[in-house]
């Protein structure tokens, strides 16, 4: 097989410009127009890519009602999310929120080693997760999967709240999970309401007894889907020419 080389594309230029002057045809010959007919063989096909815009709002219960081994459970699970996420996928951002009956957004730090107490009003945790998406993640822009952690002890005076937060935090996210560590067994938690008020697809909300119970509990969130799901962070459809 020979090589093509710049010099022997020039003796081959020379050698047909010499045929045509034999044949006293034009040496230059101008190329063929373009004509829109030459397109009719594509067509717009959706392909989907992985893109990173990506936004996962951490909230925990920090509250009095949180004892040392409840805190363990909720940080564990919040661990291993945050670690799952980030070996599967890049440039994903993460926030972290803390409650009791005020809210505050941490550092990862802080989150995973701060000691507090004092009364639960579950609200303001999932309200302060609203506030940072609606002024960093808008929906338009980002996927929002958002993972809120608690025993489900509430003041019962913040129950209506918390539903009405709960349903609005539907409306923004791709996923709204919620996971009830070591609930009490003598009185009704916060996940029964919210279970029996939230009707929208895109919330589950699963209970987590004992610490072997996380990775499963964290797989049933998992593949709760409504526009996507979290295996998928976050397809979104592109479009391109194909033949």
């Amino acid at each position: 097989m020979r090589k093509k080389n710049c010099y022997g594309e020039d003796k081959r230029k020379q050698a047909r410009k010499r045929a045509l002057r034999e044949m006293n045809l034009p040496v230059d010959i101008e190329r063929f127009p373009f004509v829109e007919d030459d397109l009719r063989y594509f067509k717009i096909k959706k392909k989907f890519r992985r893109e990173s815009n990506a936004a996962i709002i951490c909230i925990m219960d920090i509250s009095g009602s949180m004892d040392n081994t409840k805190k363990f459970m909720a940080r564990s699970f919040f661990y291993i999310l945050s670690r799952f996420i980030r070996k599967k996928y890049k440039n994903v951002q993460v926030a972290f929120v803390a409650h009791t009956t005020t809210a505050e957004e941490v550092n990862e730090y802080q989150f995973f080693h701060r000691v507090e107490s004092g009364g639960t009003y579950i609200s303001s945790g999932l309200n302060k997760a609203l506030e940072i998406i609606n002024t960093r993640f808008n929906p338009e822009n980002w996927n929002v999967y958002a993972f809120y952690v608690s025993d489900g002890d509430n003041w019962s005076e913040d129950d209506e709240r918390t539903i009405k937060s709960a349903k609005e935090l539907c409306k923004v996210c791709n996923l709204f999970a919620y996971a009830e560590v070591m609930p009490n067994s003598y009185s009704m938690t916060i996940k029964g309401k919210l279970t029996k008020e939230i009707k929208e697809k895109n919330f589950v909300a699963v209970s987590v007894s004992h610490k072997n119970e996380l990775w499963d509990g964290l797989k049933t969130m998992l593949k709760k889907r409504q526009k996507g799901d979290i295996d998928g962070l976050f397809n979104k459809g592109t479009y391109e020419l194909e033949r």
